[in-house]
């Protein structure tokens, strides 16, 4: 009788404790698979991605970019769409400086397998991102965009998948961060060099590099050693080109991964575009894309499982040489005094004809191949309409 009466005790106190565990929740739905596509990747990890506006046949060249607080289009994309412009009296920071721009509204982004209406495109000049990448940029896909859906960004398939907000299943082996968010994510991580010192920084597809600092967080902070060579360079973005330096430090971590002996830019922030002091730069997509990345905006959050290309070398080369694609010729219009293109001889105007046995007049491999910190190079040059061969010699900044 007495084990009888243990069990039915032991039943009704399963059923109570069912009954706890059981209790109604609201939850999300599940988030639904919508569609998928490719993407093209570029120097520095930048991701292209082929979409259509409104009924207009024409594909058009759009970077996906974390670092975008809205979604936007070129100028010259506008005006031979003959799309409606407005003046406005909205502002747009870049590291390059601040401008007043233009909207067009209400209308539709159409990817393969995804049509979102009702979006509003501030309107920017893209020249010299299309002059830098080779590739002809139409507008950036930004915070707009991402805020509507989950997307995932294989880097290893070079796909991308979108979801509709919901419960997702994230993969196993990866980490869950749930950044901040002052219009944009950032993130902390941990940078070490003669000292270390913790800091935030925004997650930012849309650059092509490791890590950029702002100068003010660098000085605050003194972590990196005095006896690190700085040298100076000069990188592009939203607003025009900036003068900056570069070095290499020892560390940098964030969440569970670290990277050692990686490259990084240093800019005079004159337009407060990191937030200082609340932010101390950003993480540029030269690190983003050893991860495969689920960005959930919806859930404010970031997922990154390592892939393939998480050991990849860091790009430590470095040639004093600004090279765009100008009406079809690749043209060296920027050389840093003293800088290795300076010693070699390069002069503004020059036209980069080959490099070494490569001729194929192609920006994108070409910069491929000034990547090769530490090799010596043959270049052959126009220069007033005269062929003419120089030797590179590119400096390895990590040495």
């Amino acid at each position: 009788m007495l084990k009888h009466t243990i069990t039915c005790l032991t039943i009704i106190l399963l059923l109570q404790c069912s009954n706890v565990t059981a209790q109604e929740e609201f939850v999300s739905p599940q988030a639904k698979f919508i569609t998928k596509f490719p993407f093209v990747q570029i120097t520095g990890g930048i991701i292209i991605i082929k979409a259509q506006i409104d009924n207009i046949k024409d594909s058009l060249n759009f970077v996906l970019d974390t670092g975008s607080g809205g979604i936007s289009l070129d100028s010259s994309t506008v005006e031979e769409f003959k799309l409606k412009r407005v003046k406005s009296d909205r502002t747009i920071r870049g590291i390059g400086g601040m401008k007043t721009v233009d909207f067009t509204y209400n209308h539709s982004l159409v990817l393969p397998g995804l049509k979102v209406d009702d979006l509003d495109f501030h309107i920017n000049n893209y020249d010299l991102l299309t002059s830098v990448y080779g590739v002809k940029i139409d507008g950036i896909i930004g915070f707009t965009f991402l805020r509507k859906f989950i997307v995932k960004v294989d880097y290893d398939k070079l796909m991308i998948e979108v979801f509709s907000p919901g419960m997702y299943k994230y993969p196993r082996g990866g980490f869950l961060i749930r950044p901040g968010f002052n219009a944009l994510p950032y993130y902390g991580a941990m940078i070490k060099d003669e000292t270390s010192v913790d800091g935030k920084f925004i997650f930012d597809t849309g650059a092509g590099l490791c890590f950029l600092l702002s100068q003010d967080f660098v000085d605050d902070s003194a972590f990196i050693s005095k006896k690190r060579k700085i040298y100076a360079t000069q990188a592009e973005g939203i607003g025009g080109k900036k003068t900056m330096n570069t070095t290499v430090v020892k560390e940098i971590r964030f969440g569970p991964y670290k990277f050692k002996k990686v490259p990084v830019y240093i800019f005079n922030d004159e337009f407060n575009a990191t937030s200082y002091p609340l932010l101390g730069g950003l993480i540029g997509n030269d690190l983003l894309r050893r991860f495969n990345i689920v960005i959930n905006y919806p859930e404010q959050s970031i997922y990154l499982r390592f892939n393939t290309h998480f050991n990849d070398p860091f790009d430590y080369s470095y040639t004093g040489l600004g090279i765009y694609l100008i009406d079809g010729d690749i043209r060296v219009i920027d050389i840093i005094p003293g800088s290795p293109g300076d010693k070699a001889g390069f002069k503004p105007n020059d036209i980069v004809f080959a490099l070494d046995n490569n001729f194929t007049r192609n920006i994108q491999a070409y910069k491929s191949a000034l990547q090769n910190a530490g090799a010596k190079i043959k270049v052959l040059v126009l220069r007033d309409n005269q062929p003419l061969v120089l030797y590179l010699n590119i400096k390895n900044i990590a040495k």
